[in-house]
């Protein structure tokens, strides 16, 4: 593999957790459809216009991709708040153009230290109904993405980092305008714990309504915290007043008070972990790249894709029903791997190089029948007393991709888990809920779950950013938020692309499908009865659906960058 001659390959559930990952309805407020960019210099697609124009600032200095993604972050958690924000985590691939390397940055939020598996569990030994288990203090793992951000930015930012802060300071200070989205979602109350927790009731709903469309909202708080870590680092929020205000918020929390102690803030550790990449030959050939454990999303990618690689795909378009059941059969399989073996690799042994083994996907993809829906799937062997396990992943979190004028690029995703994240507010932002990302349920039949929790751990997580390579230069900058089906947005936009010869704008715009190892999913709103009823011919249970996911990516073409934003939220793609 080209760049992998540059890095070696390193190396649940309830019932009712089952029931509620698979059957919470994502958040759908709407379609707006943007036209596509195109730059020769530089790009940038992430979830919201203010984020955007924050990261395109940057460049515009002279600042690079990391420089950008930091600027664009910090401006998600001001008017993104239910998606993302400095109070949660993020996973980070970064190609640096000049020693042509391929990097990636762990921030995912930790257990803290006094966590232990009985965590989601009630007096009897039996786990938590899922919607008790999210809100409040108890669900908060220790934030992680301002660790990563610093770290990112001490190796490959070029501007100085309190000028990163700047856009996003003075938008706090004077309001920004509340878009439609961010309305519609506190008014449905889709967190149940948002109007009952004090500080946040009193920011999303002021003399007791909740925040509309149009008007000004403004975050003191938020600003001033961003002053404080401007000037002082990131250190700042690990230890200090800031960590202490989130230590309190999390210990006496009303819904359910937390374990996270100032010294869990102070230890906590962003690490560099080894890309995961696989070689792809469709008429041409690629390598695609992506983030490995504790992220689930990479390895789950590439097992479908690879799996894939054998069939002639092109007999039929890329919304046939032939097309889509055999994505959804490799789905099943890669799944099935997925959900008995990924966890944190830092506690479990997580065999990457056997799930990624081509003669092992070979055998795998000898299970797809061409007229058969195959039914549940199970794990491949690998010598594992492993039980399998399903986390309850929520969809609400956000992705960027940027290239800047320098050739290098960012491929982020970023999270505090469900919409609003723990409810639990501390200095002007929210605290993620991402310890719900652990099974409930540390052992089944007397086998242990491998995403169990354990103190310091991390838990398992599906976002998938991804970074793509044609002749030794980056081809395609992808990702998107959509709790576990995250894996699905992304696995099946990257079949178009690569297969198909479909742009960046087309995949993103194109019906979403998805399985998980159970039902056939197909977006609602698309003409889709004769692809049910021809898929339900083939065996499958489906489900017609909302399907909200948040694709932003950018394409390499003969015009230059091109840059999408999906539809189905709020976002941008600018270039420069």
């Amino acid at each position: 593999m080209r760049l992998l001659t540059l890095i070696p390959l390193l190396f649940a559930s309830t019932a009712f957790a089952d029931k509620a990952s698979r059957a919470v309805p994502e958040a759908f407020t709407g379609l707006n459809y943007t036209k596509a960019s195109f730059s020769e210099k530089a790009m940038v697609s992430a979830a919201n216009p203010h984020a955007v124009n924050a990261a395109v600032s940057m460049l515009k200095k002279g600042g690079s991709a990391v420089d950008a993604a930091i600027a664009a972050q910090l401006m998600l958690t001001l008017v993104e708040p239910q998606s993302s924000g400095i109070g949660g985590g993020a996973f980070m691939l970064h190609y640096n153009a000049d020693a042509k390397l391929l990097e990636s940055y762990d921030g995912r939020e930790t257990a803290p230290s006094k966590a232990t598996p009985s965590l989601f569990l009630d007096s009897n030994g039996k786990p938590l109904r899922w919607i008790d288990a999210v809100v409040g203090g108890r669900s908060v793992g220790v934030p992680g993405i301002l660790k990563m951000l610093e770290m990112a930015h001490k190796e490959h930012g070029k501007l100085e980092w309190k000028a990163l802060f700047e856009p996003t300071i003075k938008l706090a200070q004077s309001g920004f305008v509340v878009s439609p989205r961010l309305a519609k979602l506190v008014q449905m109350e889709m967190n149940p714990g948002l109007r009952h927790s004090e500080t946040a009731s009193s920011y999303f709903f002021p003399n007791g309504e909740p925040i509309k469309a149009g008007s000004i909202l403004k975050n003191l708080a938020y600003a001033e915290t961003l002053q404080v870590l401007a000037e002082k680092g990131a250190s700042a929020f690990y230890k200090g007043d800031i960590a202490k205000n989130i230590a309190q918020a999390v210990q006496s929390s009303n819904a359910a008070p937390g374990l996270l102690r100032e010294v869990d803030l102070a230890n906590y550790q962003a690490k560099k972990r080894v890309p995961v990449c696989v070689e792809y030959k469709s008429a041409e050939s690629y390598e695609i790249c992506s983030m490995g454990p504790p992220s689930s999303g990479g390895i789950t990618v590439l097992q479908i894709l690879k799996m894939l690689e054998g069939f002639d795909l092109n007999e039929f378009p890329y919304e046939h029903p032939n097309t889509i059941h055999k994505y959804t059969q490799a789905a099943r399989l890669a799944f099935a791997d997925r959900d008995k073996y990924m966890a944190d690799s830092d506690f479990i042994d997580v065999p990457i190089q056997n799930l990624l083994d081509t003669n092992y996907l070979k055998e795998r993809a000898k299970l797809i029948s061409n007229s058969r829906d195959m039914g549940k799937a199970s794990a491949g062997v690998f010598g594992s007393d492993l039980h399998e396990n399903v986390s309850v992943e929520q969809p609400n979190t956000t992705h960027m991709s940027i290239v800047d004028p320098f050739g290098n690029a960012v491929s982020m995703t970023s999270s505090i888990e469900m919409g609003f994240g723990s409810t639990v507010m501390a200095n002007g932002f929210l605290l993620n809920n991402q310890l719900t990302d652990f099974s409930l349920k540390p052992e089944v039949d007397g086998k242990l779950v491998a995403n169990r929790v354990e103190a310091n751990k991390r838990p398992r997580s599906s976002m998938t950013p991804v970074i793509i390579f044609k002749d030794d230069k980056v081809f395609a900058v992808i990702g998107s938020p959509g709790g576990s089906r995250i894996i699905n947005y992304v696995g099946y936009a990257l079949l178009g692309l690569l297969e198909y010869g479909l742009d960046m704008k087309q995949v993103i715009d194109a019906p979403r499908i998805s399985n998980r190892n159970g039902y056939t999913s197909i977006e609602a709103g698309y003409n889709n009865d004769r692809l049910k009823a021809e898929l339900e011919r083939k065996g499958h249970k489906v489900r017609v659906m909302n399907m909200t996911s948040g694709i932003h990516g950018i394409l390499r073409t003969d015009k230059g960058w091109q840059g999408a934003a999906d539809p189905r939220r709020e976002g941008t793609a600018v270039g420069l």
